[in-house]
């Protein structure tokens, strides 16, 4: 499936850190803000889901909601939730399902490893399911606001 701005979002179903099964198209009617990181507890992914947390009340005064979704199972995430405070969803995608749907399982070379992981990228789905806008390869610093003005300026 290609992902092209305009067409509907992939939808999924993954389990939460509340223990509930979550589908994308569960939150038809909000603006998503749907990012997918490496993994929980390291310091980029860390950095990144803390300034999500700080914006949260922004995000939701734009009636958006945040979805964080990594390959870590559901303790891990409850975890990194509870350390940090963070006052949204984290999603398990063990099987690295709608990661593959969303284009962003890659292979990746560390040091001369090469192995397969989350290309960190963040997608803002509108109210009706849409793919608004995409943002790969992200780099943390300032990301978070960059994906709020799309947000103010564009739904």
């Amino acid at each position: 499936m290609s992902l092209e701005k305009g067409n509907q979002a992939p939808d999924f179903e993954l389990k939460a850190n509340n223990g509930e099964t979550v589908r994308l198209s569960d939150y038809q009617g909000k603006n998503v803000v749907l990012y997918f990181y490496p993994k929980d507890m390291t310091p980029g992914c860390t950095t990144e889901a803390c300034d999500f947390r700080d914006h949260h009340e922004s995000f939701a005064e734009l009636d958006a909601v945040i979805l964080g979704i990594s390959p870590d199972p559901v303790e891990s995430h409850e975890k990194f939730i509870n350390k940090h405070d963070l006052p949204f969803l984290l999603l398990a995608d063990e099987d690295h399902e709608a990661a593959e749907k969303y284009g962003v399982w890659k292979l990746k070379n560390n040091f001369g490893k090469e192995y397969y992981g989350i290309e960190r990228s963040t997608f803002i789905i509108d109210k009706e399911g849409n793919l608004a806008e995409e943002f790969r390869k992200v780099k943390v610093e300032g990301h978070v606001e960059a994906a709020l003005n799309y947000i103010k300026e564009n739904l």
